[in-house]
C-alpha cells in the first residue's frame, strides 16, 4: 500500500531515508567483494573476466567470445522489428540533435600587452560505456551514453554489457549500439567489466573515462576506480517526485509512479500534493494498476518500501520538499508549471505539465537520462558531451607584459616560500638578464 503523510516533519523524515537507502552497513562488505575483484582483474586479466562471469552471471566463456562478432551485430538488425528499428533511429536523431547544442566552444582572447588567454577542449582518447542487462534490456541506455562521445569525437567508444542466457546480448542493445556508432562491444558485466575499462586486459582496452549506470556492485567499482579513469557519476536507484494540484489526472500521476517503481525493488515513487483527495484517489488508482501489472512482485516492494504521497498546504512547500531531497526526476503536474519552476533548484530533470511523463524524456525528447540520483541533484547535472571531453588552459605572454607582472608575481612566490618560482621570473625581466 501507497503510504500517504500529512505532517511535514515526518515528510522530511521519510524522504531523507529513501534518499539513503543505500546507505547501510551491507555496502562494506560489498565494497570489499568489489576490491578483490578489481584487484584480480588487474592481475590476471581475461582470466578473471571468464571466472567472474561464470561465478556471478552464470555464463562459461572462452576468451575469443568475450568480444560480440561482426556476425552477431549483423544478425541482430534481422532480429528486431522495423517498428522497433525505427524508434531506435528516431530516438537517435533526437539524443544528437540536443546534444549537438551542447559541444563545448573553444576560444582565444587577445588583451593588451600581446596577452593571449584561452580554453581549448578536447574529447578523451577511450570511452567506456557500461549498459546494464538483467531484469531488462536497454537500448535507450547505449544512445544516451554513446551519441555524446560521438558528438565529442571520442576516437574509440567501448562498450560492455552482462551476457544473457545461452550468452547472447539483446539484439536491440547491439543494434542501438552500431546506430551510436560504438567501436567494440564485449558481454562482461558486474565490477569485473568496470575493471576491465579501467585497467585493460589481454583482450580488452583500457579507456579514459567510463559511463553509464549499474547495479550496486557496478557503482561501487566505479567509485573505487575513480582517479585511475574518470567517471560520469554514481548512480544509485532511481527515482522520480511528482508535484500535484486538484487538476491532475490520478490515473496519470499513479501510471507515472508505476513507471518509476517498475525499475526496481530499491526505486523511489513520491508524490507531493496540495489535494488530499487527488491523493486517496492516486492511492487507490496505484492499487489497481499493480492487479494485472507483468512486473507486479518488484513494484509493489518498490512501492512498499520507497512509495509515499505526502499532502502539503501549498506548492511552494512542495517546491521546498523537493529541493531538500533533489530528486532525479521531477514531475511538475501543476495547472501553471513555468510559475512553480523558479522555485525549484534541484533536480536532476523537470518535466512540465501533464501531457510531459517522464518516459518522453527516458526516451526521446533528446536531454539525456543519466542523472544524478540520491540527492546528488544538489551538485551534479546530467551526463552529456562535456563528459567526454576536458579543457587545457591556454596561456600566452609578452615580454612586455611579463614585466608589468613580474613584481606581484615574485611577491606571491616568495609569500609561499617558492624562490626558484620568483627566480623563473626575475630572470627573465628587464635589467635582471645575464649579460654574455
Amino acid at each position: 500500500m501507497l503510504r500517504i503523510i500529512t505532517q511535514q516533519a515526518e515528510a522530511k523524515n521519510e524522504l531523507r531515508r529513501i534518499c539513503d537507502r543505500t546507505s547501510h552497513d551491507g555496502i562494506m562488505h560489498k565494497e570489499a567483494t568489489v576490491r578483490e575483484v578489481l584487484q584480480t582483474v588487474k592481475r590476471q586479466g581475461d582470466k578473471a573476466l571468464l571466472h567472474y562471469t561464470e561465478e556471478f552471471d552464470h555464463q562459461r566463456l572462452t576468451p575469443d567470445q568475450l568480444r560480440v562478432s561482426g556476425s552477431e551485430l549483423d544478425a541482430a538488425y534481422q532480429q528486431v522489428s522495423k517498428e522497433l528499428l525505427d524508434a531506435i533511429q528516431l530516438a537517435a536523431q533526437q539524443i544528437e540533435a540536443f546534444h549537438r547544442q551542447r559541444v563545448p566552444k573553444s576560444w582565444v582572447q587577445f588583451g593588451d600587452d600581446e596577452v593571449v588567454l584561452g580554453k581549448r577542449y578536447t574529447p578523451v582518447d577511450r570511452a567506456g560505456l557500461y549498459v546494464p542487462g538483467g531484469r531488462a534490456a536497454y537500448p535507450s541506455t547505449v544512445l544516451m551514453n554513446a551519441i555524446p562521445a560521438k558528438i565529442a569525437k571520442v576516437p574509440q567508444v567501448v562498450m560492455v554489457t552482462p551476457p544473457g542466457l545461452e550468452k547472447k546480448i539483446n539484439p536491440a542493445v547491439l543494434v542501438a549500439a552500431q546506430e551510436a556508432g560504438v567501436s567494440q562491444i564485449y558481454r562482461v558485466g558486474g565490477a569485473q567489466a568496470i575493471a576491465a575499462l579501467a585497467y585493460g586486459t589481454e583482450t580488452i582496452p583500457n579507456v579514459d573515462v567510463i559511463t553509464g549506470p549499474g547495479n550496486i556492485y557496478v557503482t561501487l567499482a566505479k567509485k573505487l576506480i575513480y582517479g585511475t579513469v574518470g567517471i560520469d557519476s554514481l548512480a544509485g536507484p532511481s527515482e522520480v517526485l511528482i508535484i500535484a494540484d486538484s487538476n491532475a489526472n490520478p490515473v496519470y500521476v499513479a501510471a507515472d509512479l508505476l513507471a518509476q517503481a517498475e525499475h526496481d525493488p530499491l526505486a523511489a515513487a513520491i508524490l507531493v500534493t496540495t489535494d488530499s483527495t487527488l491523493a486517496k484517489n492516486v492511492q487507490a488508482e496505484v492499487k489497481r494498476q499493480l492487479q494485472d501489472h507483468p512486473r507486479r512482485e518488484l513494484t509493489e516492494k518498490a512501492i512498499a518500501h520507497y512509495g509515499l504521497i505526502v499532502v502539503v498546504d501549498s506548492l511552494e512547500t512542495a517546491a521546498e520538499l523537493s529541493n531538500e531531497f533533489a530528486p532525479e526526476h521531477l514531475e511538475l503536474e501543476i495547472t501553471e508549471p513555468w510559475d512553480l519552476l523558479n522555485q525549484i533548484r534541484h533536480a536532476g530533470a523537470i518535466f512540465l505539465g501533464t501531457s510531459t511523463p517522464e518516459a518522453v524524456g527516458d526516451y526521446i525528447a533528446g536531454p539525456n537520462h543519466t542523472l544524478p540520483t540520491s540527492g546528488a541533484a544538489r551538485y551534479a547535472s546530467a551526463l552529456g558531451v562535456e563528459t567526454f571531453m576536458k579543457h587545457s588552459s591556454l596561456i600566452q605572454y609578452s615580454s612586455t607584459a611579463l614585466n608589468k607582472m613580474a613584481g606581484a608575481i615574485q611577491i606571491l612566490a616568495q609569500a609561499e616560500g617558492l624562490p626558484s618560482h620568483a627566480d623563473s621570473v626575475r630572470l627573465r625581466t628587464f635589467g635582471d638578464r645575464h649579460s654574455d
